[in-house]
Formats: structure tokens, sequence, C-alpha cells
């Protein structure tokens, strides 16, 4: 790929954008780790949010507490830095780098997930325990579609501060799309100045998250739209 880019662009020009695209991909991998990741666990959480169990709807709530209060880059500096020289071992700057935006996506998605069943109207709970059913098949067969649709858009609009956040994975080395440019806009060669570069890099960011936020506001429009139709309906 970098021949083909350094044929059309010429040095540096070709190799920089080779390499930038290069990185971009574990910018995108590392994304939807965080996000698959952070899915998962924030279901759990989000399921024990709103349960009936005041225990686990207290510790879901101080799970959602910490890891929204903690700040991103404090979480990449402690995984990736503060814990490998506590317990005195080196520590993969992507294994550091997944756990930590997995625990940050896992407390929006959960407050968010836990959000949209809250937002279902409380008679489809009491519809579902008067026919006999339980919690769990209340949730999951009559609460959870339906929270599906009001979440989705969320959702999708979260993945792009996930994308965002990636940005900060450089400061404990990982070789994602910031770093890369930054070692570049460093470089004392002609034509890489960061007046060159960091434009460039915004521009790669701009491309990966524009798509996700149009999708986002076009979703929002048209579940909220279907949304409001059938409160409608059932009023």
């Amino acid at each position: 790929m970098t021949d083909a880019f350094v044929s059309i662009l010429g040095k540096p020009y070709g190799i920089v954008l080779a390499q930038l695209l290069t990185a971009t991909q574990y910018t995108i991998y590392l994304t939807l780790i965080a996000f698959l990741g952070g899915g998962l666990i924030g279901a759990v959480v989000a399921t024990a949010k709103i349960t009936t169990s005041r225990t686990a709807r207290t510790l879901a709530s101080g799970y959602i507490w910490l890891f929204q209060s903690v700040p991103l880059l404090m979480l990449l500096f402690l995984l990736g830095l503060g814990v490998p020289r506590l317990i005195g071992m080196n520590i993969n700057s992507w294994l550091a780098a997944s756990i930590a935006l997995t625990l940050y996506a896992s407390a929006y998605l959960s407050e968010v997930w836990a959000g949209a069943v809250n937002g279902v109207a409380k008679g489809q709970w009491e519809a579902g325990f008067a026919l006999g059913l339980r919690f769990r098949p209340v949730l999951w067969t009559i609460i959870a579609p339906q929270a599906l649709r009001l979440a989705i858009a969320p959702t999708v609009g979260f993945m792009v501060q996930i994308i965002k956040g990636t940005s900060l994975a450089y400061i404990i080395g990982f070789h994602d799309l910031m770093t890369i440019g930054r070692r570049w806009a460093n470089a004392p060669v002609p034509g890489t100045e960061p007046f060159v570069i960091f434009p460039l890099m915004a521009l790669i960011y701009f491309c990966l998250c524009f798509p996700l936020s149009k999708l986002s506001r076009r979703l929002e429009r048209r579940l909220g739209a279907v949304h409001g139709a059938d409160k409608t309906a059932a009023g």
C-alpha cells in the first residue's frame, strides 16, 4: 500500500498517508473491542440497575458512578502505567487500552440502556405481571424489544465518543492514528509539519465519526417518530 501511495503522491506524503491509514485500522479495532466488551458488561450492569433487588441496584449505580466519574485519561494511566509498576510486570498496551475503554464504555452504555428500559411505559410491566410472568420473562419478552428501539440511536451515537476516546491511548504507547500522527508531526522532515499532519488526522477522525453521527440522528428522528405514534395509538 505504501508503494502505491508513494507512486501517486510522492515522498513524504505518500508514506505519511499510508502509515496514517494503516494506524487507523488499529483505532477501529480498539473501538470495536471497547464497544463489544463494554456492551456485554453494560448489559449486565443495566439489568442489575433495573432489577427488584436493592443490593443489585446499589452495586450497579456505584459501578456507573465510579467509571463515569474517573476520567478516561486517568483510567489509561492507571491500567497502562500505574498497575504495571505496582505489580512489577509489563502490561501490553493493547490490553491496557482495551480494558480502560471497555470500563469507560460499559458505564455509559449501561446508563443508556437502563434509561431506555425505564422509558418504556410502566403499564407494560403491569400487563406482563398480570399475565403471571416473572421479572425476567417480562423484561426480555415485553420490555427489552421496546427499550431496544429507544436505545439504538444513543448507542450508535456513543460509538463516536469511543472513537474519540481512543485518541488518548497514545499516552500508554498504543500505536494508533494519534501516535503515528504525532510522531510524524515531530519528525524533522519537510512536508510533515504539524499544520500539515494534524489537519490530515482531523479529516480521518471526521470520516470515522461523521457517518455514525448522521446515522444516530436519523435513527433518533425515525424511531422517535415511531415511538410517538405508538404512544398516540396506545392512548
